[in-house]
């Protein structure tokens, strides 16, 4: 089981997580100016920072901010111990691994792919349908189908290990998911425990932003382990699990995306940035906004938001 990550700085408001990171991650980027002199590239989690590295290969060189978060996300998405994104991710109930990903630039051009199966990198497949069509999102069979008429090879996802606690999951929880069950007050472990754990939490979300000043962002995942069939989480909603607008800045989100789409996340914090709070203030009220509407429920489950905005904070 992946054990629960911590971003190098996070803020605890009442027991919901605020997770904020306002440097690059990657080795060697060091500090950004308030201009954004040099490029930066932030993410989530601490397998963000290899994706960090490989993002910073392009931006140090001056290649393109899309391109960049897409390289970036791709090193969890290939990694078969992360077991929330992409290849070796946690299936749902029925042992089907099915990944959602969105990817959005500055000028409000966004792609996102939901529901999708068998393709190792979603983040790939979200840009060709941001860059090769008129629609934003593509879901399930369509989506599997642009892949693969696109030159997407059809994968396995399912590595033994993630069979395995699947099967381990199956035997001991009777088929209940742990999640999408509303309203529940249990705080005990078993079926009606409330979403929070490890296996619900970990999408790599990633902002980042070239030397001229042009921002980008991508999010992937293989969404909540063991959910129902069908569930789609935030990640791959446009103004919930990720927003960019170059006018302001950039968020993303990890956490219960049931809870970020409700109040559409993302998109909030960057609108509280064009309002005059700082990126850290932003989230902060985000996360306020998500404890306020149910305290109680608030104190099992786990929300987190990173942001940056366009003066490279």
């Amino acid at each position: 089981m992946f054990q629960r990550r911590k971003f190098l700085k996070a803020s605890i408001l009442g027991s919901a997580a605020i997770l904020i990171e306002k440097r690059s991650l990657a080795k060697g980027i060091g500090e950004v100016s308030q201009a954004a002199a040099q490029p930066i590239v932030i993410s989530t989690w601490d397998f963000g920072k290899a994706a960090n590295a490989e993002a910073w290969k392009l931006l140090s060189t001056n290649g393109g901010v899309i391109e960049a978060v897409e390289a970036g996300v791709k090193v969890p998405e290939a990694d078969p111990k992360n077991h929330t994104v992409g290849y070796g991710g946690f299936p749902d109930r029925d042992g089907k691994v099915t990944l959602d990903s969105c990817i959005m630039d500055g000028n409000l051009n966004c792609g996102s792919v939901a529901f999708l199966e068998h393709i190792m990198h979603p983040v790939s497949v979200a840009k060709l349908v941001m860059q090769t069509t008129p629609h934003i999102m593509l879901a399930g069979e369509g989506a599997l189908q642009f892949a693969l008429a696109n030159g997407f090879k059809k994968e396995n996802l399912l590595t033994p290990e993630s069979e395995k606690a699947w099967k381990d999951w199956l035997a001991l929880k009777k088929y209940e998911p742990v999640i999408n069950i509303e309203n529940q007050k249990s705080t005990t472990p078993g079926p009606g425990k409330l979403p929070g754990g490890p296996d619900n939490h970990d999408t790599i979300g990633m902002l980042a932003m070239d030397s001229a000043g042009l921002m980008g962002g991508a999010c992937s995942t293989s969404g909540a382990a063991w959910k129902m069939r069908g569930r789609v989480g935030d990640s791959p909603i446009i103004g919930a699990g990720l927003y960019v607008d170059g006018e302001v800045g950039a968020a993303t989100s990890s956490g219960l995306g049931e809870e970020v789409i409700r109040t559409c996340g993302s998109h909030t914090v960057v609108e509280l940035m064009r309002q005059g709070m700082s990126p850290e203030e932003a989230c902060k009220k985000a996360v306020e906004r998500i404890v306020n509407r149910d305290p109680e429920r608030a104190k099992n489950l786990q929300v987190g938001y990173l942001a940056l905005d366009k003066r490279g904070r």
